[in-house]
């Protein structure tokens, strides 16, 4: 198959490079289709670090600190009309047009992953039609098909053309997620483009949606390096970390307070208070890991022993983490395929997270985890409870890693991009010569 891509290049574009789960994913892809023998290229908006396999739209001070000026502008404005309920919510009042551009003018397929953050309008997307090129659009969040929220919750009202929307200060029929969603709509009806959706819970989600159920649309999952991302022994893994070798070890990610409502943090704290209190774990016997808490003095006070690691930007340390763990513990009320559920299986480490989103595609019950019943503090705590006295650990580790490898792998993901890829090209040259 690869062949065929002999001298085609592919632009993948996100707004940063590899800051958050889309930026990750975004270089997981690139990666394995630069091992399948395809030129692909990243591209950022706005560009942290400095590696230099990552482009930049914005080289040099000014540039950058124009982008920067852009993404904070469209941070405080978005803030300012959405109320604070810890949903993200964006308003696109700033973008940059890459259509002359001479690295996506040059590409054969443009691959677009996230674009907020003063990125890509509507506007700016629609411009991209001109060139004429096949176009693939990752949706890692809710935010493409929606008026303006990236997590919907029970929200029902993308199905139409958003207004009266909740998360505003000022809703009404006519608010600014209407406003949003019909740029959005007028930009769509111009530029033509193929959805990647990375669950089967976002492609229902795209079904459902007003603004992009007619758009071609296939499930491809993201990916990870999985000889990165491996399982260490326990033993030796906890030895490096200097943890307990004789503790029931949790791992969980980012939780930034108890009110937190995406990350779903209140129902892990009731969840270890059942744990503890129904005494279905000893409490001297158990220790609770969490990484990716930004802010180690503002946490919240659990019922078990915790220790706060901080954001880990070695993805050798993470797999180290997962792996000194007994479960990684994934409370999320709404996400596509995180990163961290993945994560946590390649190393061979099982997980019991909610029945949400893309985690059932990952999650098998009682065989590599635990699907917990939606917002059940219970269940959540039964599921810990069925980890801590399975009769054969061994056996849920070795199918949390097997899964990975079948389902997830470069090689797997990488292919099956290529074949839409492929389609994509062929139907590009048919529309060329009809």
């Amino acid at each position: 198959m690869n062949c065929i891509f002999e001298g085609v290049k592919v632009v993948q574009i996100n707004t940063y490079d590899g800051n958050g789960g889309a930026g990750r994913a975004c270089l997981r892809l690139n990666k394995a289709l630069r091992s399948a023998g395809v030129e692909s290229e990243v591209w950022a908006y706005y560009k942290f670090g400095t590696n230099p396999d990552i482009n930049s739209f914005s080289p040099g001070f000014l540039r950058r600190g124009v982008a920067a000026f852009g993404i904070l502008l469209e941070r405080f404005i978005s803030s300012f009309v959405a109320k604070k309920l810890k949903i993200p919510f964006s308003v696109p009042v700033w973008g940059r047009n890459i259509a002359g551009h001479p690295a996506v003018k040059s590409a054969d397929i443009i691959h677009i992953h996230w674009i907020n953050h003063a990125f890509l309008r509507p506007r700016e997307l629609a411009k991209l039609a001109a060139l004429n090129k096949p176009i693939v659009w990752t949706f890692h969040d809710s935010n493409a098909f929606t008026g303006g929220c990236h997590v919907r919750y029970g929200c029902d009202h993308f199905e139409n053309e958003c207004g009266n929307c909740p998360l505003l200060k000022q809703s009404n029929p006519d608010d600014i997620s209407h406003k949003i969603w019909v740029a959005k709509e007028k930009a769509y009806r111009k530029l033509p483009f193929s959805i990647v959706a990375p669950s089967n819970w976002m492609r229902s989600s795209v079904g459902r949606s007003k603004l992009a159920a007619t758009k071609p649309t296939l499930v491809i999952p993201n990916t990870l390096d999985t000889a990165v991302f491996q399982a260490t022994d326990k033993l030796q893994a906890r030895k490096l970390l200097g943890l307990p070798s004789d503790k029931f070890i949790m791992l969980s990610g980012f939780m930034p307070s108890r009110k937190d409502l995406h990350k779903g943090t209140p129902y892990l704290l009731e969840a270890l208070e059942i744990l503890i209190t129904k005494n279905f774990a000893d409490k001297d016997a158990v220790e609770l890991l969490v990484f990716g808490n930004r802010d180690e003095k503002n946490v919240p006070d659990f019922p078990v022993k915790a220790t706060f690691l901080g954001t880990i930007s070695d993805d050798v340390r993470l797999a180290l983490c997962y792996s000194a763990a007994d479960v990684f513990l994934a409370p999320s009320l709404e996400d596509n395929l995180p990163n961290t559920v993945m994560e946590s299986l390649s190393c061979g480490t099982p997980v019991v997270a909610f029945t949400t989103g893309g985690i059932p595609d990952m999650v098998q019950h009682q065989e590599n985890g635990y699907l917990v019943t939606y917002k059940s503090s219970e269940n959540l705590a039964e599921g810990i409870r069925w980890v801590y006295n399975h009769p054969n650990k061994e056996k849920i580790n070795n199918a949390a890693r097997t899964g990975v490898l079948e389902r997830f792998s470069e090689h797997v993901i990488a292919q099956q991009h290529l074949s839409l890829y492929q389609q994509l090209l062929n139907n590009y040259g048919k529309q060329l010569e009809s």
